[in-house]
């Protein structure tokens, strides 16, 4: 299983190994030499059906629920940002929070609903123009990145909403990361030292 992602604000692409996906909302314990975690929301897919060369038209039947999550980087590996320096800034283990149950298409275009991720009870991101707005962008990502590689059932699929930003100090002993999708919590951790 590979997690393929779309790097915010670029037109390349990376794969995390499925070792990074931290599936049961277990705490993380950044190694000794990681300093700074830093962080980019996603949505993020999962293929239902093996594909290569996906067109639009029927993008719709290659993945079959979405959800919101976040992946974590460690601040020494980014370097200057470049396709290179991401791709092993993306091998950390456990660093691809990216929560199930998935939701229908449907649900994420219902107005209204919205993705909220907080730190320490402090909001760090949101989609407060609904989910819809992101919708999109899986579609475009999922035909684009298939002329690259081929997608496998239980396959992810992930597009950066943004850049990355700070999210623990390698100062502080403890930060809390919670969200929440439709007012419903996806995910609660905490990054430890």
């Amino acid at each position: 299983m590979n997690i393929t992602v779309k790097i915010f604000g670029t037109d390349s692409y990376i794969c995390r190994p499925d070792t990074t996906w931290e599936r049961e909302n277990r705490d993380f314990y950044p190694p000794e030499f990681v300093g700074g975690i830093y962080y980019t929301p996603v949505i993020f897919a999962r293929i239902s059906k093996a594909g290569k060369f996906i067109g639009s038209k029927f993008v719709s039947r290659y993945y079959d629920g979405l959800n919101f999550g976040i992946l974590m980087y460690p601040e020494e590996m980014l370097g200057s940002r470049t396709p290179e320096s991401i791709g092993f800034a993306s091998l950390l283990d456990h660093s691809s929070v990216l929560p199930f149950p998935l939701y229908l298409p449907e649900v994420l275009a219902t107005e209204g609903n919205c993705f909220v991720l907080e730190k320490d009870g402090k909001n760090l991101f949101n989609t407060d123009t609904g989910a819809a707005d992101y919708l999109g962008l899986i579609g475009e990502m999922i035909c684009d990145a298939s002329r690259y590689v081929s997608q496998r059932i239980g396959d992810l699929v992930a597009v950066e909403l943004a850049a990355p930003a700070l999210l623990a100090g390698k100062d502080e002993k403890r930060a809390c990361i919670s969200a929440s999708f439709c007012g419903n919590g996806l995910f609660r951790l905490s990054i430890i030292r």
